[in-house]
C-alpha cells in the first residue's frame, strides 16, 4: 500500500520533471559540449611526438641565414643544406658554419707577456676610497687589450663537408644544388638532407652521439663510387672573430695524420701551445688521402653508392673504440626520444588564438636548441656552440637566460652541469673581490674557463651577475630540498652574499646602503660614473641578501648581522610619477620620455624575480608606460620575456603573451628556431632560454600566482594550454 502510495505522488512529478529537462538539456549540451570537450582534452596525456614533430624545422632551397645544427651540450657541429660544411663561405656574414666544443679554447702566443695582473688598472673613487678596474677610457684597442680580450678564444676543431665536381671538373657551387630538401628530425635527433646535383640524388644522414663529441655521417648517392662527391675535412688557425676559423695561417700550425689500421686516422693538431685530437673511421672500402698541409680527402670505393664516417673530436688522443653510424644513430635516437618523453611539455594546439602556432614553434626549437647549445660544463657563449660572439668569450650575467629554464621543466641536470665552474673558479672571484677591497666574491662579466674579467668599458661594472649563483642553487634546493644541495652549493652562496654586503656602501647623510657609484648596471645605456641604486639591482640585492639568511637556516647557522644590517637600511626603490625609475639618477624618464633606450630592465625587478619591495600596481603603470614608450629596435631578444613575466606577475596575460610575440626586429626566430638581433649577431640564445623560462612560469605559475591553470596566458576562452611536468617559478 505504501509503495504503491509512493509510485501514484513521486511519479507523475518525476516526468513532469523529464517532459521539462530534456528539451533544456537538448538545446543547452550542445553549447556545452565544446568546452566540456576541451576540458577533457586538456586532462588526457599530451601526445608529445605529434607536439615536437609538427614543428621540425624544413629548408627547401640554398638558405644561408638558417643552418641547422646537431650537437649535445658539450660539442655541436653546423651544417648547410647538404647536411655538412660544403659551402661556409656563403655562410661567412650571416651564421659561420662551425664544430665548436666546451674544452675546445685556443690563445695566440704571448710574448710581451700580457696578463690580467700587470694590466693596468683604473682607479675609481668610491665614497673616498680608490677602487681599480680594468677599464678601457673610450673603447680603445690597444695591442694589449686586444691580446687580453680575445684569449683564449673557442676553436673551431674542423671543417667537414662535400666536394662536389661537375662534369666538366669544376667544383660546384650552391646553384648548382636542384631540389634541395632538409629536414632537422627533432624527435630523433637526425638531420636529413636530400638534393640533387648532375642529375644524381645525394642523401646524407647527419647525427651528433648524445654523451661523445663525436659526429656520425651517411652519404647514399650514386655519385660516390664515380669520384664525383666526396669528403673534405679540413682544420683551421684560431680566432676570435665571429668567423671563427682563420684559413690564412696555414703555417701557424699543424696537422699530423697518424693511421692506426685501414679504414682509421688520428688528426693530432697543434696550434700554438694547444693541442687537439680528431680520430676518424669510415666504412669498408673508403681511403683517405692528403690535399695539403690541413687538409684531407675522403673517398668511396669505385662503384660503391655508400659512404659512412665518424669522426671523434677529443682534448687528447685517444684510444677507445669509435662506433659505427647505426650504433650512434640508436645512442641518438633513443637519447632524444627520452628527452621528448620527459621533462615538461607544453601544448598549445588546442587554442583559437591564431598566434598558437608561432608560440608553441619558439618553445619546441628553443628546448632542442638550448639542449645542444647550453646545457655544457661552461657557461655557453650567446650564440653558443654555433660560432664566436665577443671574441668567443662567455658572459656571467647571461647564464641566466641560457639556463635557468632547465630547472622549471624539470631537466635541472641540465643547469648543474655548468654550476661546477662557480666551485671552481670561486678563488678567482674571491681574488677579484680583494684587489678592489671587498670581501667575498665578485663574479666576472665577459670571461673564460678562468674566470678573469675581460678590459671592457662596461663589463668590469657590471653587478646583476653577482646574485646569480644564489639564484641557481636556490632552483636546485627547490626540486630536491635535501642536505647534500645545502652543502653543495653553500659556500658560493655565502662568498657571493658576503660580496654583496660588502658592495653596498655607507651613506651616512642618508642613513642608508646604496649601490653606486661607481657601477653598470642592467640597461646600459647610464653613466658608470654616477649611477645610483638601479631598481632592478635593488632588488635583486634584497632577494639575494635574504636568500641567503635562508641558506644559513636550513643549514642550522645564525643569520649573518653584517648582511641584515644591509637588509635592514637598503635604499628604497626610487619612483617617479608613481611609477619605478630604472635608477634613482635617472630622473627624467617620465617628465622628458629619457632614457628609453637598451634593456627595459625595471621589469625583471617583478618578472624575473618575484619582487621583494615591489608593489605590483606600481610596476604595472611602469610596465604599461614602458609599453607605450619605449625604442623596442634599441632592445635585446631576452627583453621580451622579462616583459612577459613581469606582465604574467602584475597579472596582465594578454600582454604576457603580446611580448613574447612582439613584433620587433630583435624578436624574430628564423626557420631554425634562432633568435636573430642584428648583422654580426644573427642567433642569440639568452632569447630562446628566456622564451622558454616565461613560458613555463605562464603555464605552471609561480609562487603566489592565481590558482587557476597557466595564470599567465589569458582566461578568455582563446587559450587552451596544456602543460606538463613543469615546476613551478620563484
Amino acid at each position: 500500500m505504501l509503495v504503491r502510495l509512493m509510485a501514484q505522488r513521486v511519479l507523475p512529478r518525476w516526468r513532469r520533471f523529464m517532459i521539462r529537462v530534456i528539451p533544456a538539456l537538448v538545446f543547452i549540451v550542445p553549447l556545452m559540449l565544446p568546452g566540456l570537450l576541451r576540458a577533457a582534452e586538456a586532462q588526457a596525456p599530451i601526445d608529445r611526438h605529434a607536439l615536437v614533430t609538427r614543428h621540425h624545422p624544413v629548408l627547401r632551397q640554398f638558405d644561408a641565414t638558417n643552418p641547422l645544427s646537431v650537437g649535445n651540450g658539450e660539442f655541436a657541429f653546423t651544417a648547410d643544406v647538404t647536411g655538412l660544411q660544403t659551402f661556409p663561405e656563403a655562410f661567412t656574414n650571416t651564421t659561420p658554419l662551425g664544430t665548436l666544443s666546451q674544452w675546445g679554447w685556443h690563445s695566440f702566443p704571448n710574448p710581451e707577456g700580457w696578463s690580467w695582473e700587470k694590466f693596468q688598472h683604473k682607479e675609481f673613487d668610491v665614497f673616498g676610497r680608490k677602487v681599480p678596474y680594468n677599464d678601457v677610457p673610450g673603447n680603445r684597442r690597444t695591442p694589449e687589450i686586444n691580446w687580453l680580450r680575445g684569449n683564449p678564444h673557442r676553436l673551431h676543431l674542423g671543417e667537414i663537408g662535400f666536394r662536389l665536381t661537375k662534369a666538366d671538373g669544376t667544383p660546384a657551387g650552391t646553384n648548382d644544388l636542384m631540389d634541395p630538401q632538409q629536414t632537422l628530425d627533432l624527435w630523433n635527433g637526425i638531420l636529413r638532407s636530400r638534393f640533387r646535383f648532375d642529375s644524381r640524388v645525394v642523401e646524407v644522414q647527419t647525427i651528433c652521439h648524445p654523451t661523445r663529441d663525436l659526429l656520425a655521417v651517411r652519404v647514399v648517392s650514386a655519385l660516390l663510387g664515380d669520384g664525383r662527391a666526396k669528403i673534405r675535412i679540413r682544420f683551421p688557425y684560431g680566432t676570435g672573430a665571429t668567423v671563427t676559423a682563420d684559413w690564412t695561417k696555414p703555417e701557424a700550425h699543424t696537422t699530423r695524420a697518424v693511421e692506426f689500421e685501414p679504414g682509421t686516422v688520428e688528426f693530432v693538431r697543434t696550434l700554438d701551445a694547444d693541442k687537439y685530437s680528431v680520430r676518424a673511421a669510415w666504412s669498408e672500402g673508403a681511403s683517405l688521402e692528403a690535399a695539403g698541409p690541413h687538409e684531407f680527402i675522403l673517398k668511396a670505393g669505385e662503384g660503391q653508392d655508400t659512404l659512412e664516417f665518424v669522426c671523434l673530436f677529443a682534448p687528447a688522443p685517444t684510444t677507445d673504440r669509435l662506433p659505427g653510424f647505426d650504433e650512434v644513430k640508436r645512442a641518438a635516437t633513443e637519447h632524444w626520444n627520452r628527452f621528448w618523453q620527459t621533462g615538461g611539455a607544453i601544448d598549445l594546439s588546442g587554442s583559437a588564438d591564431p598566434r598558437w602556432r608561432e608560440l608553441e614553434r619558439r618553445i619546441v626549437l628553443s628546448q632542442y636548441l638550448t639542449a645542444i647549445q647550453c646545457s655544457g660544463s661552461l657557461p655557453p657563449q650567446e650564440t653558443g656552440l654555433t660560432y664566436n660572439s665577443w671574441e668567443g668569450k662567455f658572459h656571467l650575467e647571461m647564464h641566466w637566460w641560457h639556463a635557468a629554464h632547465f630547472a622549471l621543466w624539470d631537466r635541472l641536470p641540465m643547469l648543474e652541469r655548468s654550476l661546477g665552474y662557480y666551485r671552481k673558479t670561486l678563488p678567482q672571484a674571491i681574488a677579484n673581490a680583494k684587489r678592489q677591497g671587498y670581501t667575498g666574491a665578485r663574479w666576472s662579466k665577459m670571461t673564460d674557463p678562468s674566470g678573469i674579467d675581460s678590459p671592457s668599458p662596461v663589463g668590469p661594472f657590471l653587478i646583476w651577475q653577482q646574485p646569480h649563483p644564489i639564484f641557481y642553487a636556490e632552483l636546485c634546493y627547490r626540486a630536491k630540498g635535501d642536505r647534500a644541495t645545502l652543502e653543495e652549493h653553500r659556500e658560493v652562496i655565502f662568498q657571493t652574499a658576503e660580496f654583496m654586503a660588502s658592495y653596498a656602501e655607507w651613506d651616512s647623510n642618508r642613513n642608508q646602503f646604496v649601490l653606486g657609484p661607481v657601477l653598470q648596471c642592467a640597461q646600459e645605456i647610464f653613466p658608470k660614473t654616477n649611477t645610483l641604486n638601479p631598481t632592478f639591482e635593488l632588488t635583486y640585492w634584497r632577494w639575494g641578501l635574504e636568500k641567503a639568511q635562508e641558506w644559513r637556516e636550513r643549514l642550522g647557522m645564525p643569520r649573518e648581522p653584517k648582511w641584515d644590517r644591509v637588509l635592514k637600511h637598503l635604499a628604497p626603490l626610487p619612483t617617479e610619477q608613481d611609477k619605478y625609475l630604472f635608477a634613482e639618477t635617472a630622473t627624467g624618464t617620465y617628465t622628458d620620455r629619457k632614457w628609453t633606450d637598451d634593456h627595459p630592465s625595471v621589469t625583471a625587478a617583478l618578472g624575473l624575480l618575484p619582487g621583494p619591495g615591489v608593489d605590483p600596481q606600481v610596476m604595472r603603470r611602469t610596465l604599461d608606460w614602458i609599453w607605450e614608450n619605449w625604442n623596442w629596435p634599441d632592445t635585446w631578444g631576452w627583453d621580451y620575456p622579462m616583459l612577459a613575466m613581469c606582465a604574467a606577475r602584475v597579472g596582465d596575460p594578454e600582454k604576457a603573451v603580446s611580448a613574447l610575440l612582439l613584433d620587433t626586429p630583435k624578436n624574430h626566430y628564423g626557420i631554425n628556431g634562432h633568435n636573430y638581433q642584428r648583422p654580426g649577431l644573427t642567433i642569440y640564445l639568452p632569447g630562446n632560454g628566456g622564451v622558454l623560462y616565461a613560458a613555463a612560469m605562464m603555464a605552471a605559475g609561480w609562487d603566489g600566482a592565481p590558482e587557476r591553470n597557466a595564470p599567465g596566458f589569458p582566461d578568455n576562452g582563446k587559450w587552451v594550454v596544456r602543460w606538463e611536468g613543469l615546476r613551478r617559478a620563484p
